[in-house]
C-alpha cells in the first residue's frame, strides 16, 4: 500500500477476508437470472441480488459482471436481475427475497445520457441492450429501480452505486429537466450509495451486513454516502464542522481567504466582531495603533484620523483546523444551490477540491430538514487487488439466455484488454475523475498478457487481432506522481495542465515493454490500440511513439486535442493546439520510416463553455487548411457533476475562486447558436452554408465567403440542396459484428444496400482528413456510408452523429 495514504488506517485487501460460507459451492458458469439456473447450482435462495439497467455480460468491462464475480469470490451467491419491467415490483422478485442485500446500478452508463442525445432528442438503440434495442430500462433508472426493490422487500438494505448514482450523489444539475435536482439518495431510497468503482466499499459492506451489522450502523466506509437520521447521526459526533456554505456578497471583498471557517467559531471570530471596519475583513492582517513615522509631531490630523499598520497575524491567533479524517465540510443546502447558481458553482469547486484519497475531507449537504454525507472517496485498488478482481473467472460472453442476440457495446470491446483505471488529465467536460479519481490504478504485465491468452484460446471469433491495450486513457499505464508525500497532499484537478506537473514520473518504457511482450504472444498477429491517446504525455517519449505507430496503428489513431484556440482549450484543460502539431510531426515522421501510409483521427466539440462564435469559426478555418472534414457533430453535453457543466449552468468558472464579480464564461445555449457551432465544424456540408453565410456576414467575416480554395464556403448554394439544417444522424441504425468487423445491417435498408456497405476483403489505402468528434461514451454507429469507416474492411464502422 502506498505510504500516501498514512492518514487513514490501510483498507483491508479484498483478498484478505474470510470467505462467507456459501463458498462450498463452485463458481457458477454464469451468475443465475432465474430460479431455475439457482436451482441447477443447488442454491434456495441468493445472498445478494444485483438489478442492472444493462443486459448481462460475464465480462470485468459491465458493472453486472464485476461486481457480481467480485463478490462470488467473496463466498457469496449472487444473482441477477437485467433490464426488469419497472413498472411493477413483480419482476423484482424472480429471484426471491435476497438474504443479505440488494444491488442497484444504471448500468455501464448514466441512464439519461444512453437514451437522450445532446439535444434532448431520443436514442433509437441502445448498445447495451440484445439487438441494439432501445426503452429496455427508464429514465433515471437508478432511482426507479430502489423505490421497485424497496417495494418488493421492504425490510432488505438497497444499496446502490454506479456511474449514474455516483455522479448524482449530492445536489446536481439535470440538463434533461433545466433544473438542480436533489442528491439521488433522497429519491430513491437507498440505505447506502457507493461512488466511484465500488469493489473495496461493496466487499467490506457485505461481510459487515453478513456477520449482523444494521445497515444504519455503516457509516465509516469511504467511498460511501447516506442521509443522515436518528439511527446514524451519533455516529458522527465527533467530526469537526468546517462551513463552506457560503461566497462573498456583491460589493465588497471576501474575508475568509481560506474558504473554510469552523461554524462554531463564526460569532466569535475577529471578522465577525469588527465588520465595520474594511481592513479587519481580511482574516490574516490585525488592527494595532502605533507610532508612525510618517506622521510629525506638530502635524496637523483629522479628530476621527486614526492611524493604523497592517501586520501578518501570529501563529497564535491564526485559525487552527481540525484533523482532516475529523473535518467535515458544510457545503450550501440544495435549496440554497437550487436558487442560487454561484453558490452551485461553489459547491462544485468543492467538491471536486476534495477528491483525492489522501486528503480529501468528508462533506454533507443539508436537503431540507434532512443531511446528506459523503465520506471520504475510497482508496484505490492496489495492483495486486487489481489483478484479483480481473483474474475472476468471467465467461467473458453474454448470458445464455439472450440466445443469439448481439450487443454492440460487447462487441466493441470483447478481443479488448483493460490495463488500468482512472485518469489525471482532468478534462472539465469527463467525469472519470469524479467516478474513478486521478490516481492510476495498475494490473500487472502478467495479468494482461494472461487476459490476452485468454481470449486468443476461448473468445468466439477471434481472429488473431486485440482491439485495444488501455483504459479511460491509452497512455497512463504506470504513470504517477514522484513523491507519494506530494501525491498525497496535491489537490490539483489535473496533473497535464496548464503543463505536465514536474512532478509526475511520465516514463512510457514499461507500456512500450508491455506492447513488445503482447504482440510476442504465439497467435497474436497485431496489437491495437483503440483508446484515446494523451499526445502531450506522449511526445515526452519519443521512443513509445516510434513503437506505437509503427506496430500498433490499423492505418488511423484516435486524438483529441478538442479545439485549437485557447479561450475553449483553457475552460476544458486540454493543451494547446501547438502540442498536436508536435505529434502529428513525429507521427507522420514515423509512419513514414516505417512505410505505412497513416492518419490521426483527431476529436473535435461544438459548443463547449467558454467558446465563442470566433473560436469556432478559427476552427473552422484550421479544419480545412488541414483537410478534414467531419462526418458527424457531437455538441457539448452536459453530464452531472461535470466541471463544464456547472460552467454551463451558473455561466461561473469553477476552476478558480468563485465569487459573484468573478469571471463569467461565455455559454452555448439556444438551438440556434448550438446549430452554428456544429455548423461551423461540417463547414463543407451544403446544408449549412446559408446559416454559415448570414453568421460570417454579422461577424464581418464576409472575406470567407467565396468561390476559390482560400475561402471557407461558396456563394453560391448548390440546385439539389435544399439549404435547411439537417442533422446528420440517421434513424433505426444498428451496429452489428466486432470491433474488428462490421456487418454493415441496418433496418431500413435494402440487402443490395446491406451487401455493398459490407467491408470487403480487399485491403484499401487509409483516408486522409476523417475527423470524430463523439464523447458519449457509447460504441461506433454506422452512418450509412458507402464506404467502411477508413476504407479499411478490417477497420471499426463511421460513428453516427450523437446529436
Amino acid at each position: 500500500m502506498s505510504t500516501a495514504y498514512t492518514m487513514q488506517t490501510a483498507p483491508k485487501a479484498l483478498f484478505d477476508y474470510d470467505k462467507y460460507w456459501a463458498s462450498c459451492f463452485d463458481p457458477a458458469p454464469f451468475l443465475p437470472m432465474s430460479r431455475e439456473e439457482m436451482d441447477l447450482l443447488g442454491w434456495d435462495s441468493c445472498d445478494f441480488i444485483l438489478v442492472c439497467g444493462d443486459a448481462y455480460i460475464d465480462h470485468p468491462s459491465f458493472v453486472s459482471g464485476i461486481i457480481g464475480r467480485v463478490l462470488e469470490a467473496q463466498g457469496f451467491r449472487v444473482g441477477i436481475i437485467a433490464q426488469p419491467d419497472w413498472t411493477s415490483a413483480e419482476a423484482f422478485k424472480v429471484l426471491g427475497k435476497p438474504n443479505i442485500a440488494w444491488g442497484v446500478t444504471a448500468g455501464n452508463m448514466d441512464s439519461m445520457i444512453n437514451r437522450y442525445t445532446a439535444d434532448r432528442k431520443i436514442r433509437s438503440d441502445d448498445a447495451y441492450s440484445p439487438d441494439n434495442q432501445p426503452n429496455k430500462r427508464p429514465d433515471r433508472a437508478a432511482t426507479v429501480y430502489c423505490q421497485r426493490c424497496r417495494e418488493a422487500f421492504p425490510d432488505v438494505p438497497v444499496l446502490l452505486g454506479g456511474i449514474e448514482a455516483s455522479l448524482r450523489r449530492i445536489a446536481h444539475y439535470d440538463y434533461w429537466s433545466d433544473k438542480v435536482r436533489r442528491s439521488v439518495l433522497m429519491d430513491s431510497k437507498a440505505d447506502l450509495l457507493m461512488y466511484g468503482n465500488g469493489e473495496r466499499s461493496i466487499v467490506e459492506v457485505m461481510h459487515r451486513l453478513a456477520k449482523g451489522q444494521k445497515i444504519h450502523e455503516i457509516t465509516d466506509v469511504r467511498g460511501t454516502a447516506f442521509i443522515i437520521n436518528k439511527n446514524n447521526r451519533a455516529s458522527k459526533a465527533q467530526f469537526v464542522e468546517i462551513a463552506s456554505n457560503d461566497v462573498d456578497a456583491i460589493g465588497r471583498v471576501d474575508p475568509i481567504i481560506n474558504p473554510y471557517v469552523m461554524t462554531e467559531d463564526l460569532d466569535g471570530c475577529e471578522i465577525e466582531k469588527d465588520k465595520g471596519n474594511s481592513l479587519t475583513q481580511y482574516q490574516n492582517f490585525q488592527k494595532e495603533i502605533v507610532a508612525n513615522p510618517i506622521v510629525r509631531e506638530g502635524d496637523n490630523l483629522d479628530e476621527n484620523t486614526q492611524i493604523v499598520q497592517l501586520q501578518p497575524a501570529s501563529k497564535a491567533i491564526k485559525h487552527k483546523l481540525p484533523p482532516r479524517e475529523l473535518a467535515v465540510i458544510r457545503l450550501p443546502a440544495f435549496e440554497d444551490v437550487a436558487n442560487d447558481p454561484v453558490l452551485y458553482a461553489h459547491a462544485n469547486r468543492i467538491l471536486h477540491l476534495e477528491t483525492n484519497p489522501g486528503n480529501a475531507r468528508a462533506l454533507v449537504q443539508k436537503h431540507g430538514e434532512r443531511d446528506v454525507w459523503l465520506n471520504a472517496p475510497p482508496i484505490p485498488l492496489t495492483t495486486e487487488e487489481m489483478d484479483y478482481v480481473f483474474d475472476l473467472p468471467y465467461a467473458r460472453l453474454p448470458h445464455p439466455a439472450y440466445g443469439e442476440a448481439r450487443f454492440p457495446a460487447f462487441d466493441m470491446i470483447k478481443f479488448s484488454v483493460n490495463i488500468m483505471r482512472g485518469c489525471f488529465g482532468g478534462c472539465t467536460f469527463c467525469s472519470i475523475t469524479e467516478h474513478e479519481g486521478r490516481i492510476i490504478q495498475n494490473r500487472s504485465e502478467e495479468s494482461i498478457l494472461r487476459e490476452v491468452e485468454k481470449i486468443r484460446d476461448t473468445a468466439p471469433g477471434f481472429t488473431g487481432i486485440i482491439s485495444d491495450l488501455g483504459g479511460p486513457t491509452a497512455n497512463m499505464y504506470r504513470l504517477a506522481c514522484k513523491d507519494p508525500e506530494i501525491e498525497k497532499n496535491c489537490r490539483k484537478p489535473s496533473c497535464v495542465f496548464p503543463g505536465v506537473c514536474q512532478n509526475l514520473h511520465t516514463d512510457h518504457a514499461p507500456l512500450t515493454q508491455l506492447y513488445r511482450k503482447a504482440r510476442a504472444l504465439p497467435g497474436i498477429k497485431k496489437i491495437l490500440i483503440g483508446s484515446g491517446l494523451r499526445y502531450d504525455l506522449a511526445v515526452l517519449n519519443p521512443e513509445y511513439v516510434k513503437e506505437l505507430v509503427q506496430h500498433h496503428v490499423g492505418g488511423y489513431l484516435k486524438i483529441a486535442p478538442e479545439h485549437t484556440e485557447k479561450g475553449p482549450l483553457s475552460k476544458m484543460m486540454k493543451p494547446g493546439i501547438g502540442t498536436y502539431d508536435r505529434f502529428k510531426q513525429m507521427f507522420d515522421r514515423f509512419s513514414k520510416e516505417a512505410g505505412k501510409e497513416q492518419y490521426l483521427i483527431p476529436y473535435f466539440i461544438a459548443a463547449h463553455p467558454g467558446t465563442t462564435d470566433y473560436d469556432m469559426m478559427n476552427l473552422a478555418i484550421w479544419l480545412k487548411k488541414n483537410g478534414f472534414r467531419a462526418d458527424q457533430v457531437q455538441t457539448f453535453y452536459p453530464s452531472p457533476m461535470a466541471t463544464a457543466t456547472t460552467m454551463y449552468y451558473t455561466g461561473k468558472n469553477p476552476l478558480a475562486k468563485v465569487a459573484r464579480y468573478t469571471e463569467d464564461v461565455d455559454i452555448v445555449k439556444g438551438e440556434k447558436r448550438r446549430r452554428l457551432h456544429k455548423a461551423f465544424l461540417r463547414y463543407h456540408d451544403p446544408n449549412n452554408w446559408p446559416l454559415l453565410r448570414d453568421a460570417l456576414k454579422e461577424m464581418g467575416r464576409q472575406d470567407l465567403i467565396g468561390n476559390s480554395k482560400q475561402h471557407l464556403i461558396p456563394t453560391y448554394q448548390p440546385a439539389s440542396v435544399e439549404g435547411e439544417y439537417k442533422s446528420a444522424r440517421k434513424k433505426n441504425s444498428s451496429v452489428a459484428g466486432d470491433s474488428q468487423k462490421r456487418t454493415g445491417e441496418q433496418g431500413n435498408r435494402s440487402k443490395a444496400e446491406q451487401t455493398q456497405s459490407r467491408p470487403s476483403n480487399t485491403k484499401k489505402r487509409p483516408e486522409r482528413g476523417q475527423i470524430l468528434t463523439q464523447h458519449t461514451g457509447l460504441p461506433p454507429r454506422e452512418t450509412g456510408d458507402k464506404k467502411p469507416f477508413g476504407g479499411n474492411g478490417k477497420g471499426k464502422s463511421k460513428p453516427k452523429n450523437r446529436a
